[in-house]
């Protein structure tokens, strides 16, 4: 565990240039779900959850529905009264999302068979276009309707299960009105109906056993149904994780071809020429070594501390390709090391415990470095702040945060390119938030055992 501020003299960076910053395709499949375990639908405790909530449903539903109803109607008929229509229908979307959400966790929660909750859309490119289409995308996502066609279903169920319940109850009270009332009529409980007492033991245990039968059924039906519209199908599970898969694989290969040129770049313009200016240097240092001696000292003086220069620049490049500190101390003292280095003040709060698998601590060790290096050169940033946790679903996650001017973008073949291929490579996921005028987030997020 470290929580410690490394600071180094800051180099004047460049301004950042772009558009308003990119954002991750988080508007991809998600993960699927595992295979559910399949639990008994009938089992007495859960029928009687169900029930209840059902209950609950038929209460609450309604008014839930009518909210959604009202929200769609008044957005499409104010659309064109100074935007109203629209910040309505925002918010009817993301009422929408609330409330599947909260229905793929009730059924989880109920009959454990792994519903995956839907997700929030992100801006998928920068500008006003990309967060329309976020919109769009959030208002058309599957995940999202099968919950609201669910809820629709169990608040129809949750008003049958309320008159059921009125039904059973009467029953009881016809049962035992006879011997409460000790008259020859027995009035039925909640029902402008008399029976002759000699009727009500006969009627009213009936509808005692119907209306208990019928809110099994009920009970039942709900998880039958619930378990057909909102787990998916083995065969959707099948294909989201092959599109998972092959997003992967060539999120891995976009972050080997970038790190590929970076690593070509960087020998071109930097290694190359120092080492042919060290070859030229020597070859004059021949040439003078007889006539003029301590003009070929200095040029051979000039020609080991270009030498040493590149074996620096080598150095930072090897260390760049692979962090020997990461594995012999771990993700904690590399970024310790990193931070060190770093040309412009980091505070460093990191909390992990253990360690996970290699893939995912390279992953989040080389974002963390490029964010640092953006920083130093683009960002005009005078501080920055680093996060690492370990969190309880077994992801690593990491947030880099700058005071920077902000305005960071992908673009192909970048820095920020290299992090998002390199992260969704390693399975696991990106946000970049950089509005112009700063600051600039990272967060990522990666599976510790992938």
């Amino acid at each position: 565990m470290t929580s410690n501020t490394a600071a180094a003299p800051a180099s004047p960076p460049a301004p950042a240039t772009g558009p308003a910053p990119g954002s991750p395709p988080a508007d991809g499949p998600r993960p699927a779900a595992a295979s559910a375990v399949r639990s008994p639908v009938a089992s007495p405790v859960r029928v009687l959850v169900a029930l209840a909530q059902l209950a609950a449903l038929g209460v609450v539903g309604p008014v839930v529905l009518t909210v959604l109803i009202t929200l769609l109607s008044t957005g499409i008929g104010t659309a064109v009264v100074l935007g109203i229509g629209l910040l309505l229908l925002i918010g009817f979307v993301y009422a929408l999302w609330a409330v599947a959400w909260l229905e793929a966790a009730r059924i989880d929660g109920l009959y454990h068979v792994g519903v995956p909750a839907p997700a929030l859309r992100r801006r998928p490119r920068p500008g006003f276009g990309g967060v329309l289409l976020m919109f769009w995308r959030q208002a058309i996502d599957p995940g999202v309707w099968r919950g609201i066609a669910n809820f629709a279903i169990a608040t129809a169920l949750g008003l049958v299960t309320i008159l059921l319940v009125a039904v059973l109850v009467s029953g009881i009270a016809l049962t035992l009105s006879p011997l409460l009332a000790g008259e020859g009529v027995s009035r039925l409980w909640g029902w402008d109906l008399e029976l002759p007492a000699t009727w009500a033991f006969v009627v009213g245990p009936v509808m005692v056993a119907l209306s208990a039968a019928a809110l099994i059924g009920v009970a039942i039906l709900h998880g039958v149904l619930s378990r057909l519209i909102m787990v998916p199908s083995r065969e959707a599970q099948l294909a989201a994780q092959a599109r998972q898969s092959a997003e992967q694989r060539a999120g891995a290969v976009r972050a080997a071809d970038v790190e590929r040129t970076r690593i070509e770049r960087d020998l071109h313009d930097g290694v190359q020429p120092r080492l042919v200016s060290v070859g030229m240097t020597l070859g004059l240092a021949r040439q003078k070594i007889d006539d003029d001696p301590a003009a070929a000292t200095a040029l051979i003086e000039e020609a080991h501390t270009s030498t040493k220069a590149a074996i620096t620049e080598l150095r930072q490049l090897a260390r760049g390709i692979h962090a020997s500190v990461l594995d012999d101390r771990g993700l904690d003292a590399a970024l310790s090391a990193l931070a060190a280095r770093s040309h412009v003040p980091v505070q460093l709060d990191v909390r992990i415990e253990g360690r996970c698998e290699r893939s995912a601590e390279a992953a989040v060790y080389f974002a963390i470095a490029e964010s640092l290096t953006n920083a130093a050169k683009h960002s005009r940033a005078s501080a920055v702040r680093v996060v690492v946790r370990r969190r309880d679903d077994g992801t690593l996650w990491a947030r880099v945060e700058d005071d920077g001017i902000g305005g960071a973008r992908i673009l192909p073949g970048g820095g920020l390119d290299g992090i998002s291929n390199r992260i969704v490579g390693a399975g696991g996921t990106y946000r970049l938030d950089s509005p112009h005028g700063g600051p600039t987030a990272l967060e990522v997020s990666v599976p510790c055992a992938f």
